[in-house]
């Protein structure tokens, strides 16, 4: 059974469209969660929205929005009025340009979600505009209305359809300069530099997500186990780390450990060859 979709509309390019389905790539609903209870009774507890000045509960049915235009005072806004705002983007991604991916700033690029096509009609024009895509070596941008906000949109070809990535407006992105004002220009020696070198290839790989571990989420599992079972709950000792004092000696430190632990798989490697070499001889 297919995924529910999150949003459904049009991909148009030109004056080729086609209706699609977009799906998040990503969720949040396998960590573990935890609700609010009451303590003293082991109940869970519910919301209550209260008014500010009287104090007293607020039904449902008189929940409204405010837009705050000066200090206790906020303009009432109704669902109605907000239908009302009628965006071109809201039922269609109409993909205005393309642009080299390596230009978009990582720091724009917000939440992931893919495209599928949703007719068997629309499929070869779905397949037009994924291909240009790929075979382009570009990104496209587009805008699509999610939640009622307008967001752009960065389209990639991904597998068989498309993986589209909401991106942040410039206002929703901080300076860097604020937070590096006070690191210092330094002009590293080449040793160091070499040594530092060293360090990155001999632990320079391929990127394999399947070994990403969320430590803290397993230890929350095993402590919530412990107490399930009745167990002694301890706290982890921490290890902090050794300030360096000379760096140099750290990275050169740093080689010498790195290079202890190849010999053990060099070692396997000859008592393999050595046994064959055996094998060969009877």
């Amino acid at each position: 059974m297919a995924p529910r979709a999150y949003w459904k509309g049009y991909l148009k390019l030109s004056l080729v469209s086609c209706p699609i389905a977009l799906y998040p790539a990503a969720s949040g609903t396998e960590r573990v969660s935890f609700n609010r209870i009451n303590k003293k009774t082991g109940n869970r507890l519910k919301q209550q929205l209260v008014d500010s000045e009287t104090g007293e509960p607020v039904e449902r049915e008189d929940v409204g929005r405010g837009y705050e235009i000066g200090k206790g005072q906020y303009l009432q806004v109704e669902d109605e009025e907000l239908e009302k705002i009628q965006i071109q983007s809201t039922h269609t991604i109409d993909i205005t340009s393309f642009v080299p991916r390596a230009e978009i700033d990582d720091r724009y690029l917000d939440s992931p979600y893919y495209i599928a096509p949703t007719d068997q009609v629309g499929q070869e024009a779905f397949a037009v505009i994924r291909e240009t895509i790929r075979e382009k070596k570009m990104a496209a941008l587009g805008r699509v209305v999610l939640s009622r906000r307008e967001h752009v949109v960065m389209l990639e070809a991904f597998d068989k359809g498309l993986l589209a990535t909401t991106l942040r407006y410039p206002y929703e992105i901080r300076e860097a300069a604020p937070y590096f004002e006070d690191v210092p220009a330094l002009k590293l020696p080449a040793e160091m530099k070499q040594l530092a070198s060293h360090i990155v290839d001999s632990k320079a790989g391929h990127f394999d997500p399947s070994t990403f571990e969320d430590h803290y989420e397993t230890a929350l599992v095993e402590m919530l186990r412990d107490k399930q079972a009745g167990r002694k709950v301890e706290a982890p000792k921490e290890q902090t780390p050794q300030r360096v004092i000379n760096l140099m000696d750290a990275l050169r430190a740093s080689i010498g450990a790195e290079t202890k632990k190849k010999p053990a798989a060099a070692s396997t490697k000859v008592r393999a060859a050595a046994g064959a070499k055996r094998k060969t001889a009877r």
